[in-house]
């Protein structure tokens, strides 16, 4: 049986071909052409030739024939992901334009592609635009849910790159930590290394490979001594540097954060039927950068994920 599928705001402006080939990834263009040729593909119940430009609203005809495509497969990797999770992703899309696409990526997708990972943002992305050249310019946390900035042409990867790199491109989080922090704000100044927290330079011992990591914070509300909802602005990218800053610097680790500290088995009273979710409480909200076609700053925030969005209810908590 035939199915109708209603196209979104995000795909206005494809190509029907594009789409089909973004939709279907095992498709073969002359399969398509010989569907359209077939009347078996068709937009608001009208023959196509393939070269359509899709507008939001359109309903395109998918023949019963592309069920067979809709698993794809990467053995090379062990990836795998399906069209119900190409869809799911292209919810989370946030800004997408010729250069760029954003995502509010999900809790405990991975960003980057490797052995024994089944599902990445960047394998899931190249597979929904086949004819750019996807390339990730940051990275967050496979914990970690919010804002990533991916890259379609290598113009655009260069130029975003080159920000992250040298920290022009302004990145902010939210976490709910588990404790009360003796400061309110401050500049967290240290070094990092392979997990691990070093304070002071001299105690490093010799041989470690350290990062200098630097993070500002602010306390933007308390629950009865026993959570802090904080601002976060890492100055660098160092991994884990949040969790790590959140747990041995400020002495409050991350809700959620089984790696570094968790609530789970903690005295949070009232508040314990609250936090029942494995998921971490680290939010990447808000970004901006210099867009690589425009020269011009772009600001992106992303909505709380639903995980969040009861305990920031309750606690009345909300984004600065």
């Amino acid at each position: 049986m035939a199915e109708f599928i209603t196209i979104s705001q995000v795909d206005e402006g494809t190509r029907l071909l594009r789409w089909f080939l973004r939709v279907f990834p095992g498709m073969l263009q002359r399969d398509f052409y010989k569907l359209c040729r077939g009347g078996q593909i068709r937009i608001n119940s009208s023959r196509v030739r393939g070269m359509e430009i899709l507008r939001a609203g359109d309903i395109i005809r998918v023949p019963p024939t592309l069920q067979s495509y809709k698993v794809v497969k990467k053995k090379e990797s062990g990836e795998q992901f399906s069209l119900a999770d190409l869809e799911a992703l292209r919810k989370c899309i946030i800004h997408n334009d010729n250069d760029i696409v954003v995502f509010n990526k999900p809790a405990g997708l991975a960003v980057q592609g490797g052995t024994g990972i089944k599902k990445s943002v960047d394998k899931m992305a190249a597979a929904m635009f086949p004819y750019d050249k996807i390339s990730l310019v940051h990275r967050i946390d496979k914990e970690t849910s919010g804002i990533l900035v991916v890259a379609k042409n290598q113009r655009a990867a260069q130029e975003l790159s080159k920000q992250f790199q040298n920290k022009t491109a302004h990145k902010e989080y939210v976490a709910l930590l588990q404790g009360a922090l003796s400061k309110h704000k401050g500049t967290i100044e240290n070094y990092i290394a392979k997990g691990v927290v070093y304070e002071d330079a001299a105690n490093i011992p010799h041989g470690v490979n350290v990062q200098r990591a630097i993070t500002d914070y602010r306390v933007l509300g308390t629950a009865h001594g026993l959570l802090s909802w904080v601002w976060f602005a890492p100055k660098t990218g160092r991994t884990h540097q949040l969790r790590l800053h959140s747990a041995y610097t400020l002495g409050a680790p991350i809700v959620g954060d089984d790696l570094y500290g968790t609530t789970r088995g903690a005295n949070l009273g009232m508040l314990n039927s609250l936090l029942t979710t494995k998921n971490l409480f680290l939010f990447a909200y808000k970004i901006t950068f210099v867009h690589p076609s425009t020269h011009k700053n772009i600001t992106v925030v992303a909505a709380v994920p639903e995980f969040m969005q009861s305990v920031l209810k309750f606690l009345e908590f909300q984004l600065p």
